[in-house]
């Protein structure tokens, strides 16, 4: 770890962490606020992958969807319109959307072999993102003279790291990096966020292995064809084996570096309470 005491950590002229857990814990919130009240950078990995990685490809999924409409495909061939995504931190939809759900096409599904390449695409444009946390540092330092960063990562980042692979590439570079925090939740917060996902379905990026064997699962245990699996049961069924996939993978990283529980989170409002916290679970790790 770059800091490995509290004293270290206080002390420190440039303060660099890594935010990653479970989506819908706070990673966003915290940044947001670090940003807000402090002088830190905020680089959010989710909003690399949709400008950066995935740009082209979200505005040519609209295109492709535009060009159906006489209308618009009129304007599309004559430059006369332009269509591209609004992405910001607090909306990420374009990615969400283009990631999309397996299924039925007339309930909005993708072919499931559509659906893995866009998912591919996803696990290539993430990891290249999170390495990009060195060129950003950096950056945030040599050209807005900030001090103090922070990487806002998405839900993701523990399928393509390995936390018990003491030479797993990914995490070795973030950890050289940035104080890697994992933001942990307890039964709670998970029964909520299943709640809360039942409520409004999203798209999720997933470990090729995991996603295969849910698929087979769900058409065996349903009996349905790919073609009329309902995307959104069908994400539904899976939200709660991918937490319970995640959990152990996000225990595993926590070795990297430290915790802040969710009863802990619940306490930060600024970032002076932000720095003891983090002091205090450097003290209970030593």
């Amino acid at each position: 770890m770059i800091y490995q005491t509290a004293d270290e950590w206080l002390s420190a002229e440039n303060k660099r962490v890594l935010f990653y857990g479970m989506s819908g814990l706070g990673k966003t919130h915290l940044s947001t606020m670090l940003r807000g009240q402090g002088e830190w950078f905020h680089y959010s990995i989710d909003y690399r992958i949709g400008t950066r990685y995935m740009g082209e490809v979200i505005a040519d999924n609209a295109k492709a969807h535009a060009m159906q409409v006489p209308f618009l495909r009129d304007l599309l061939l004559t430059d006369s319109i332009y269509i591209g995504s609004n992405i910001t931190f607090s909306n990420l939809t374009p990615v969400s959307t283009y990631l999309g759900k397996p299924g039925d096409p007339d309930k909005g599904g993708l072919p499931i072999g559509e659906y893995r390449r866009r998912q591919e695409q996803f696990r290539q444009a993430e990891i290249r993102a999170l390495a990009d946390t060195g060129y950003f540092i950096d950056r945030a330092d040599r050209l807005y003279n900030y001090s103090n960063f922070v990487c806002d990562t998405g839900g993701s980042i523990c399928e393509w790291a390995d936390g018990n692979d003491v030479d797993d590439p990914l995490l070795n570079e973030l950890s050289s990096q940035c104080l890697m925090i994992y933001l942990q939740g307890d039964e709670a917060h998970t029964q909520e966020l299943i709640r809360r996902f039942d409520r409004a379905p999203k798209p999720m990026a997933y470990l090729p292995e995991f996603l295969d064997s849910c698929w087979d699962e769900y058409l065996a245990e349903s009996g349905l064809s790919e073609d009329k699996v309902d995307p959104n049961t069908f994400i539904r069924w899976t939200y709660a084996r991918a937490l319970a996939h995640r959990k152990p993978r996000y225990e595993a990283m926590a070795q990297w570096g430290i915790t802040l529980t969710g009863d802990t989170l619940a306490n930060i409002n600024t970032p002076d309470e932000f720095d003891h916290a983090v002091a205090s679970a450097l003290e209970d790790r030593n």
